[in-house]
């Protein structure tokens, strides 16, 4: 017969992963709400007590230890269970540590601890605490993992450990993070809840106000504390002690004696130091760890001329200096994993902790009653002594003669069995007395705890007594300081920002770089990082507190603060900024950068190839949220073939557009509007189909060349173009010839009679040497571009001369001879 069933994945999957779940819920990560502790903190703390490994014993390894848990109630790993030991040994977590350890427990620098057969430990005295009166029945016992013994399901727990020591765990659909708080208030706390079951939150945090960390800080929120503990989820800020210190010279020093909870300190250390080595904000010259043996104490040495509370603030807002700490307060209720406030949990508390006291009272109750029982027979058998002696002499045995006792004499059983066994030396008059004494008291004591028992107000009386008891012996001052309101920081950008001397650098096809001064001063301005087929558009001196505009072809501005661009040795290519920018197309140039030192009083004109122009503001440019990822638009293009001829800083108003097809438009920019960075512009040069504009300039010589296709130059006197309005067509500077006709490749102004300024890709159409007749003739131009000087040889280049018309004709245009890289 098969025992194969046909069961559901999703059944099976979820039948056993509900089991394990409720099993870790229940049995391994989540506190209890009575007595704070976890299954395996609880079997710790258990089995060094039942052990004899307390706070007035010697230490013990802790391997030891570790081992009885493990072997006896706690069948997992010894690597989890020596953690947890660990855990409840550290006196940075734990508010009152729970076990005592001789030997490397960690650090706050999160550094490990020693190994199990290294360290010795033992139970604090505040855990017997906990442990008191486990061996008076007061908590349910339930058998181990093998039934070969009892372990308890709760402790005692003398006071509130789950507040005390708070604690943290993670679940299967559950977590929890509860913050310790100070032993004195929680009782405090404790107490008045017993006066005044129906306390509320604000009259309870009189008493507990809020946490009380054991690495100190300052605590800020007092609304999201109420609401943690109305709610159990609520978020404070909990923020280091920091004071400033004067050195020597005029100079501070920011010294850190305390930081926020759990944080681990060799990390923040060195996040600190990160700040100063990047320079992330100005002022920071050293940053030392001075801790010792006398306490927690980091140094943060300023400059000279360092703003404090600029660094200050600066390290608060971006380390761990300050944390926000979220109050997650789950514990187990009944079996049951509960979202809980202080009120819940007090109200288990004390439920837990009544309940423990009558099974005591109980327990102490039957043994009194058993042991006065005894007493009162001892005394009445001292009374007939003589008749008790020689009944027992004439018995034959012990059994005989318990059984004529209680014939004789109608002594109890229990009363008989201690009159048999009863030393002869105790038979003394001062024995009597003791005994006497002895009745006198345990009737006082059955009384008391009869009245504990049967009297609610008794039982709360010596809860509140036993509870002050613990406060008086362990009672330390607060750690944590409390501040009513979360102190919000704000840092300007610019106060960030160290400024230093560099030289910034751009070139056409999008390499952005800073470089030192001094990396720059040690090469060749030709020596720079760049592809084969690149160029250096633009480079310049520029201070970290600037801020560098760059314009494509494509109508497209990228902004960057100097101080972000990543500091490069001249030598080296630099960052494209196709690496950042997720919108930087294939085909995208560089034709325009501009270092401003602010957004204001300056406009920018710009010109797009198929004839459109408009005016646009500096302060257009400013950084927008996504700066970093995402250039945006100085311009709107007409069509997929359309570009930016010009974008430049409006310095003069007389502009000249020069359209491919020889056309010449000259006039004034006060009749171009200011618009915005998004808008198209107004129509500048009225263009006949399949001309564009070539090239746009601002007249500020008596001559300009244009050069064409052809290899050909001439020059025209800027006078020949008279100046009218935009959106003319212009005067003609070429005229169209039937064959092999010439078309404008380039325009731009003429410097002196010897010297045009063209571009580097201009002068790569002319690769080879032309020829020319007219040798004596010949003129040489020095043209520079960027980091270079170019020798361009042409024949006369004379001023055109009117034709009949009016018109500057084509037959003055020069041919070029020859280009070649100086």
């Amino acid at each position: 017969m098969s025992n194969i069933q046909k069961l559901p994945l999703e059944d099976i999957m979820g039948e056993r992963f509900g089991r394990y779940s409720k099993y870790i819920i229940q049995e391994r990560a989540l506190p209890d709400i009575r007595d704070g502790l976890k299954p395996v903190q609880r079997r710790i703390l258990y089995s060094m007590n039942k052990d004899g490994n307390t706070f007035d014993k010697a230490y013990r390894k802790s391997a030891k230890s570790v081992g009885n848990v493990m072997g006896n109630f706690h069948p997992h790993g010894d690597s989890s269970i020596y953690e947890a030991m660990i855990r409840l040994s550290q006196d940075w977590k734990m508010g009152e540590p729970l076990i005592e350890m001789h030997g490397n427990n960690g650090s706050m620098d999160g550094d490990p601890p020693a190994a199990m057969r290294y360290t010795e430990a033992r139970l604090s005295e505040i855990s017997g605490f906990l442990l008191a009166d486990i061996e008076k029945d007061t908590v349910t016992h339930a058998w181990n993992f093998d039934d070969t013994e009892k372990e308890p399901t709760v402790l005692p727990a003398s006071f509130p450990n789950l507040l005390v020591n708070g604690s943290t765990g993670i679940s299967a659909g559950y977590a929890t993070d509860i913050p310790p708080h100070n032993l004195s208030e929680v009782i405090d706390a404790t107490i008045y809840m017993i006066d005044h079951p129906t306390a509320d939150v604000p009259k309870l945090m009189e008493f507990l106000p809020g946490p009380d960390f054991p690495t100190g800080g300052i605590i800020q929120g007092k609304a999201e504390i109420r609401k943690a503990y109305e709610t159990g989820k609520g978020r404070i800020v909990v923020r280091s002690k920091v004071d400033i210190e004067q050195l020597k010279g005029g100079r501070e020093s920011l010294i850190v004696s305390e930081i926020p909870y759990e944080i681990n300190k060799a990390t923040l250390v060195k996040k600190i130091d990160d700040v100063r080595v990047n320079s992330k904000v100005p002022g920071i010259s050293e940053v030392r760890d001075e801790s010792d043996r006398e306490g927690l104490r980091i140094a943060i040495e300023l400059k000279k001329e360092a703003d404090s509370q600029l660094v200050l603030n600066y390290l608060l807002k971006n380390t761990d200096l300050q944390v926000n700490y979220n109050f997650n307060m789950v514990a187990i209720d009944n079996m049951t994993p509960q979202q809980v406030g202080i009120l819940q949990i007090l109200r288990a508390y004390i439920a837990h902790r009544e309940e423990v006291i009558v099974k005591r009272s109980q327990f102490d109750l039957t043994k009194a009653e058993k042991r006065l029982h005894l007493v009162e027979g001892l005394i009445r058998m001292v009374s007939i002594l003589d008749e008790v002696v020689a009944l027992i002499r004439a018995s034959e045995n012990k059994a005989d003669a318990k059984e004529n006792l209680k014939i004789s004499y109608q002594f109890s059983e229990e009363q008989a069995e201690a009159i048999v066994t009863l030393q002869l030396y105790r038979l003394t008059n001062t024995d009597i007395v003791t005994l006497q004494n002895e009745q006198a008291d345990l009737k006082a004591k059955i009384l008391e705890l009869k009245a504990i028992i049967n009297d609610e107000r008794t039982l709360f009386n010596l809860m509140k007594r036993e509870l002050r008891e613990v406060k008086k012996k362990f009672s330390k001052a607060r750690r944590s300081e409390l501040q009513a309101d979360v102190q919000t920081i704000e840092i300007e950008a610019h106060e960030l920002i160290v400024e230093e001397e560099t030289v910034v650098s751009v070139t056409r096809s999008g390499y952005i770089k800073r470089t030192s001064p001094r990396s720059f001063a040690s090469s060749q301005i030709s020596e720079i990082g760049k592809r084969d087929d690149d160029e250096l558009l633009f480079f310049s001196n520029a201070k970290t507190t600037q801020h560098l505009l760059i314009f494509t072809n494509l109508g497209n501005v990228i902004y960057r603060p100097v101080h972000e661009l990543s500091d490069i040795r001249w030598k080296d290519i630099g960052e494209h900024l196709s690496q950042s920018l997720s919108n930087f197309a294939s085909s995208e140039k560089v034709i325009f950068v501009k270092i401003v030192d602010e957004f204001s009083g300056e406009n920018f004109v710009v010109v797009t190839k198929n004839g459109q122009i408009k005016q646009v503001e500096c302060a257009a440019f400013m950084p927008w949220r996504t700066y970093r990822s995402k250039s945006t638009a100085y311009a709107k293009l007409k069509g997929t073939e359309d570009e930016v001829v010009l974008i430049a800083p409006v310095e003069f108003a007389d502009m000249m557009l020069i359209s491919e097809h020889g056309y010449a438009l000259r006039f004034n920019l006060d009749d171009v509007p200011i618009l915005g960075a998004k808008a198209a512009g107004v129509k500048a040069m009225n263009l006949k189909d399949g001309d564009k504009i070539k090239a746009a300039f601002f007249v500020t010589t008596n001559s300009w060349y244009l050069l064409t296709q052809r290899a050909f130059i001439k020059r025209v006197r800027t006078e020949d173009i008279p100046a009218t309005s935009r959106a003319n067509r212009g005067l003609q500077v070429l005229r169209t010839l039937k064959t092999n006709n010439h078309t404008v490749f380039a325009a731009g102004l003429v410097y002196a009679s010897d010297a045009a300024l063209i571009a580097k890709e201009e002068l790569d159409l002319f690769s080879a040497p032309l020829d020319t007749n007219n040798e004596n003739e010949k003129q040489i131009l020095e043209i520079s571009t960027g980091d270079k000087s170019y020798e361009v040889v042409l024949t006369d280049l004379s001023l055109s001369e009117r034709t009949s018309n009016g018109h500057p004709v084509s037959e003055d245009v020069t041919q070029v001879v020859s280009v070649k890289l100086k």
